[in-house]
């Protein structure tokens, strides 16, 4: 039974993998599809479910009316065998209640597409009370930092020049919110709910630039694991 205690105003962070270790984003669509997931299934006032895709474009998913939300999500991002949300809590409950929504929905269509059947992720999701600003200001990047072994294999012993090249492709990447933070774009995530320097692009960039440096410098830390 899980004990912890999500407090209004207060900010966790969010993860699971695969069972097994297994992948569980195999493919666009799975990536997509989860990623509209976040936007659709937050919402307190509504049974929404995976039928809201059929017939319906990418742009009109995220057009869509929602009504009151469980949860204000600061940061996600989506691995091939994992995933990282930093959100707070909105309503009583509001993050068990999204994340049941979420992960239920997400396994259902998975099991459905793939033809399996069972526990998707291990176990419930886990969490982390994000306390204090230095802290939050680290899990906001370390979210966004997961692609970037995607992009360099040695990373960690890269030259300055790869480092900006890595940061504008973490910007780039397609299933985290760092492209809504450097477009100013802001569609899955809500960051006045969180401080102030969510919402200023130079300083997402300055975090990145920061934790890039600080993480290439420390031996045997990969920063795309759980």
């Amino acid at each position: 039974m899980r004990r912890t205690q999500f407090d209004k105003g207060e900010y966790y962070h969010l993860y699971n993998r695969g069972v097994d270790k297994r992948i569980v984003f195999s493919t666009r669509e799975d990536f997509e599809r989860f990623k509209a997931y976040l936007f659709l299934l937050n919402d307190e006032d509504s049974a929404r479910a995976s039928n809201l895709f059929e017939g319906t474009t990418k742009k009109d998913v995220y057009e869509s009316a929602r009504g009151s939300p469980f949860v204000a999500i600061g940061a996600y991002c989506l691995m091939p065998n994992h995933f990282h949300i930093l959100a707070t809590p909105l309503v009583e409950q509001g993050i068990p209640r999204f994340m049941q929504k979420l992960l239920t929905a997400y396994t259902m269509y998975f099991n459905e597409r793939t033809l399996r059947s069972g526990s998707l992720f291990e176990g419930t999701y886990k969490s982390r009370h994000a306390q204090g600003d230095t802290y939050l200001k680290y899990l906001h990047a370390y979210i966004h930092l997961n692609p970037t072994s995607f992009f360099h294999h040695d990373w960690q012993k890269a030259s300055e020049g790869d480092l900006l090249s890595l940061e504008h492709k973490i910007g780039t990447y397609p299933y985290s919110s760092a492209h809504e933070y450097f477009t100013s774009k802001y569609i899955i995530t809500s960051p006045s709910y969180f401080p102030r320097h969510f919402v200023r692009a130079k300083d997402m960039r300055s975090y990145l630039n920061l934790w890039l440096k600080l993480r290439a410098g420390e031996k045997g830390s990969v920063l795309g694991d759980t």
